[in-house]
C-alpha cells in the first residue's frame, strides 16, 4: 500500500489535501484501487485500469468515468497528474505529483509485468465467487 496526497480542485477554492492509499494485488493483475480518505467516515474506493493511470502520466488517457492526463508546468516545475472522476453521484477534479504515482506503477510493474497480467488469473477461484449462493444477509460464502 502507498499513501499519496491528491489534491481536490474546487472553482471557488484553493486546492483541498486528500490522502489516498494506493493499492495493488496480483490477484487482480490488471486493477489498481484509490481509496480516498476525506476523513468523513469510511474510504472512498476507486478501482482503475493499471495501464490507464500508466498511459495517463504521458498522455490523456480514459473516456468514460475515469480520466487522467499530464499536467505540465506545475508550481515548482514538479510535473503534476489530474484524475478526473464522473459518478452518477458526482464529479470530482484531482491532482496529484506525477513521480510518487510513477514510482507505485512501476512497482506494480516489476511484481506483474506488463502483458503477463492473463497468467496471474486465477479463473477457478473467480468462478467460484460467481457461483456462490447469497446469504440473507449479501454476503457470500
Amino acid at each position: 500500500m502507498k499513501g499519496a496526497l491528491f489534491e481536490l480542485v474546487t472553482p471557488e477554492q484553493r486546492p483541498v489535501p486528500v490522502r489516498v492509499e494506493l493499492s495493488y494485488s496480483s490477484r487482480d493483475p490488471y486493477a489498481v484501487q484509490a481509496s480516498f480518505r476525506t476523513g468523513q467516515g469510511s474510504p472512498v474506493d476507486w478501482v482503475f485500469a493499471r495501464d490507464l493511470l500508466a498511459d495517463g502520466l504521458l498522455a490523456p488517457a480514459g473516456t468514460g468515468d475515469v480520466r487522467v492526463k499530464p499536467l505540465l508546468g506545475g508550481p515548482r516545475d514538479e510535473e503534476r497528474v489530474e484524475v478526473e472522476l464522473a459518478s452518477p453521484s458526482g464529479h470530482a477534479v484531482f491532482t496529484t505529483k506525477a513521480r510518487p504515482l510513477a514510482e507505485f506503477l512501476d512497482r506494480t510493474f516489476e511484481l506483474v509485468p506488463a502483458t503477463s497480467e492473463y497468467s496471474w488469473l486465477d479463473f477457478d477461484a473467480a468462478l467460484d465467487q460467481l457461483l456462490a449462493p447469497n446469504t440473507s444477509d449479501g454476503a457470500r460464502d
